[in-house]
């Protein structure tokens, strides 16, 4: 999933700084999941902000809706009766969530309430890592279901860099060397071999560097 992290609250006040009366739109898919941007998140954003502009002396209205996604017009074009009355919107989705309403929207002023940060997956409560850069094109086949691309800091692809120490990372120390995990796995199922195996270079071009990339599901679109 996508992972996100809110603004702080100072940052997102100094956004909203002119505006009188804004919607807060939260999003039920990934920012739920992680506790950032769902329903509740929203509510106590809106408090808080209410607090904090009352205490300078210039009070603001603000509502509050949470949608499916924000990343799919066809819950986006939901908001359509009600957006044009505030003075901005503040979207709680991912990144992509602003610049849809944006798109669609014209005329209203949007702004993000969250960074976001990685794809990746809780590995226990409150707590998320990356697992996927989005590169266009999986071989962590290669490697036992493991992504070196994400999870090495140089993101290595022929072994690990002679830096790491007592299988940590020797850039982020409070993290394993995922070359370490790859090789201790290898060596448990008895196939340290495959890792000799002399592989072409990586196509990036799927990757970012291509500039914005599409995904056409020619079935769907009939």
């Amino acid at each position: 999933m996508i992972v996100a992290d809110r603004k702080s609250l100072e940052e997102i006040q100094e956004m909203i700084k002119p505006h009188r009366k804004l919607l807060i739109v939260g999003c039920k898919g990934c920012v739920t999941v992680c506790n950032v941007g769902g329903s509740k998140e929203v509510e106590i954003l809106a408090s808080a902000l209410t607090i904090a502009r009352k205490k300078e002396n210039n009070e603001i209205e603000i509502d509050t809706t949470t949608i499916e996604r924000q990343c799919d017009n066809e819950y986006v074009s939901q908001l359509k009766e009600t957006v044009g009355n505030y003075d901005a919107v503040l979207s709680m989705a991912c990144g992509v969530g602003p610049q849809f309403l944006s798109e669609y929207y014209r005329e209203q002023k949007f702004y993000p309430a969250v960074n976001t940060t990685f794809f990746g997956g809780a590995v226990s409560h409150g707590i998320w890592e990356e697992r996927c850069a989005g590169c266009g094109t999986c071989i962590i086949h290669d490697f036992d279901g493991i992504c070196p691309i994400a999870r090495c800091a140089k993101s290595l692809l022929h072994g690990p860099c002679g830096g790491s120490s007592n299988g940590l990372c020797e850039i982020s120390k409070e993290t394993i060397c995922i070359w370490d995990a790859i090789v201790a796995k290898k060596i448990e199922q008895g196939r340290l071999e495959d890792l000799l195996k002399v592989r072409p270079a990586k196509d990036w071009r799927t990757a970012r560097d291509g500039g914005p990339r599409r995904s056409i599901r020619e079935e769907l679109t009939r």
